[in-house]
């Protein structure tokens, strides 16, 4: 039996093809379209899905819609009702494309498919719970599903056993953790939806400053998780903007544009909403432990994708064991939709694996052979080696060691929003200067973003506090202290801003020098900010023996690996371990900012082309930079890339 799942028209739209229970492919929208969280009808999505599983619309069973959208249409209404007159401009704005497409959703996608068959609707937080539970590793475990909004629910807790699952409690819309966070990722000058991850790596550069503030005034917690936000202050439920004025007065300051410096206060704020969220999801977990009773949580949800408060949640809750849905979000969804159909609504058994979940490593999306790979090359006419299976591992571990930087093409691609050793770009944790490199030159990034360390797992006591598996890089733990450095004295950072600004000054000359005026201003803006001369100093402090892997605060986003998930991978790190002693290597998404992850060789060649990595691995083939044809399309990394 094949049933599609479609998650579509919010944000990171995507298919799912799961066939007699088994997951066959999954694929975000954005990765075949390169439109970054794509909302629209994923077609090319679903046409990878069928491909992969060897299929034709004809053959399948079912479709299934992640969430109700009638059920979302009365909730817009509604609210827009309750609110009356405040937000008739959004609402004129909403309605016209309700009427025209999202209140038909089953004529389209029958449509759309050219499909006559079945199409199911779930709602949106059962999809997340079914994500989240049908593929870990659990004979039974409560579930948690927290994100901005679906139908009417933010929040939810439920139980699985088997193949059952029952959603026992909700928090309703307005009231949202996911919304809550969004609102200070809008705040702090990130675009909400996308840049909540960004508010989180900013977060340890400040202090909960604001932390009372925010419990005394935006939301109400009580002892179980449950709460509410004081509507005063937001925009979201009928304007256009998250936050409105009542809540910059009450933060002490407008919210920050996109394009202005980083200050202290955004760090704190950011910081503080972090330490907030951490509580209440600290808080819901010790009432679901002790309503079910269950030793296991599965999550999933936009807010499940915040890996600080998931290693918490591992550390300090009340569970054993903690899996996390690695397509968390809303794309997540369309996997969730399937598998709800399999065993809730047609009752299929479920047979666990104790230990190993059914994800299989997230890799579901494309995969490209040698054959294909060399034809791209030889009709771009690329200069490239071919390694033997033997040759692979060893070549680009000498390579890492000698402080290169690997754009890494191997296998099926990554579904979720993590690289995880398919479409990844590769560097020496042990480097103090990488982090900076790699986001200045080759992520065209902002500055204080950390880069995630991917370990062998049987090494990974040896470099954090947490003995964890994490192979889908969504937990956050501390480096070793045995491993640390001392952070920087008042003095000693004091003169790190003073050398900082001495580069800044000349790297203004120089600009002029070429008449790059515009982007010579832009850095003497920062120049006036002592703040972020501070912050700069502070990102450049080596914090451990692994510096480019070690955040501000000694923690780190980490991936384990084993040889099972993931073997050729594994061996290369093996072999970096055995050249250098260290068993840990740098592990970022194949992508430049702005951009989706990289999903066919065209798309790994013009990134690596674009940007200041040294060597490219696709399949069997090695690619050295310098031997390459000058690259002719334009592309200047100063004008993409904005000081933070």
């Amino acid at each position: 039996m094949h049933i599609l799942g479609i998650s579509a028209y919010y944000h990171d739209s995507a298919a799912a093809l799961v066939r007699d229970g088994e997951i066959v492919a999954a694929a975000q929208e954005e990765r075949f379209s390169r439109v970054k969280h794509d909302f629209g009808f994923p077609r090319r999505a679903i046409e990878y899905c069928l491909r992969e599983g060897g299929i034709t619309v004809e053959e399948l069973d079912l479709v299934v819609f992640y969430d109700k959208p009638l059920l979302k249409f009365e909730r817009i209404l509604e609210t827009y009702l309750a609110c009356v007159p405040r937000g008739f401009r959004t609402f004129i704005q909403a309605i016209p494309l309700w009427l025209k497409q999202k209140l038909h959703i089953r004529e389209l996608l029958r449509k759309e498919l050219c499909y006559s068959g079945k199409v199911l609707f779930p709602e949106h937080h059962e999809s997340h719970a079914a994500s989240a539970f049908y593929p870990s590793p659990f004979e039974k475990a409560a579930i948690l599903t927290v994100d901005g909004v679906g139908e009417w629910t933010t929040t939810s807790y439920g139980v699985g056993e088997g193949n059952r699952l029952e959603l026992k409690a909700d928090i309703r819309f307005p009231h949202s953790l996911g919304l809550l966070y969004a609102a200070f990722t809008y705040y702090c000058g990130f675009k909400v939806n996308s840049g909540e991850y960004k508010l989180m790596g900013l977060a340890p550069y400040g202090e909960p400053k604001y932390a009372d503030l925010i419990r005394d005034h935006l939301v109400d917690v009580k002892p179980d998780g449950s709460f509410k936000l004081n509507l005063r202050y937001f925009d979201y439920a009928v304007g256009m903007k998250m936050t409105n004025r009542r809540f910059e007065r009450l933060l002490g300051a407008p919210a920050r544009r996109p394009e202005e410096t980083m200050n202290q206060h955004y760090m704190d704020c950011a910081r503080s909403i972090q330490e907030v969220t951490e509580e209440i999801l600290l808080k819901m977990a010790g009432h679901i432990h002790r309503e079910t009773g269950m030793e296991n949580l599965c999550l999933a949800g936009g807010v499940a994708l915040n890996c600080v408060a998931n290693g918490r949640l591992l550390r300090e809750g009340p569970f054993k064991k903690v899996w996390i849905q690695p397509a968390a979000g809303d794309a997540g969804g369309a996997l969730g939709a399937a598998l709800f159909a399999w065993y809730r609504y047609l009752g299929n058994e479920r047979r666990v694996s104790e230990g190993r979940d059914f994800q299989k490593g997230s890799y579901l999306g494309p995969a490209f052979g040698n054959e294909e790979i060399e034809r791209y090359l030889q009709e771009i006419k690329a200069d490239y080696e071919r390694l033997s299976d033997e040759e692979i591992s060893s070549r680009v571990a000498a390579l890492i060691a000698e402080q290169k930087v690997i754009g890494w093409f191997q296998g099926r691609m990554e579904f979720g929003p993590r690289a995880l050793g398919s479409r990844s770009i590769l560097g020496d944790a042990r480097s103090p200067e990488m982090q900076s490199l790699m986001n200045l030159k080759i992520k065209f990034r902002e500055s204080f973003r950390p880069f995630a360390p991917c370990v062998l797992r049987d090494r990974s006591a040896r470099y954090f506090e947490d003995d964890i598996d994490s192979p889908y890089m969504l937990l956050v733990s501390d480096v070793r202290t045995d491993r640390r450095r001392p952070q920087l004295t008042s003095e000693e950072l004091e003169s790190r801003r003073e050398d900082y600004r001495r580069l800044l000054v000349k790297e203004i000359a120089d600009l002029k020098e070429v008449n790059r005026f515009e982007d010579a201003a832009r850095i003497e803006k920062v120049l006036e900010n002592d703040d972020f001369l501070k912050f700069r100093a502070v990102i450049h402090h080596p914090r451990s023996d692994v510096p480019a892997i070690t955040h501000v605060n000694y923690s780190a986003r980490l991936q384990t690996v084993d040889r099972n998930g993931n073997p050729r991978y594994y061996d290369t790190i093996k072999k970096f371990e055995e050249l250098t002693g260290c068993a840990v290597i740098i592990n970022t998404s194949f992508n430049v900012r702005g951009e989706p992850i990289v999903c066919t060789p065209e798309e790994a060649f013009r990134c690596f082309m674009r940007t200041k990595m040294d060597y490219l691995v696709m399949g069997n083939y090695l690619l050295d930079k310098s031997k390459q044809r000058e690259w002719k399309e334009e592309f200047d990394w100063m004008k993409e890339f904005q000081l933070d």
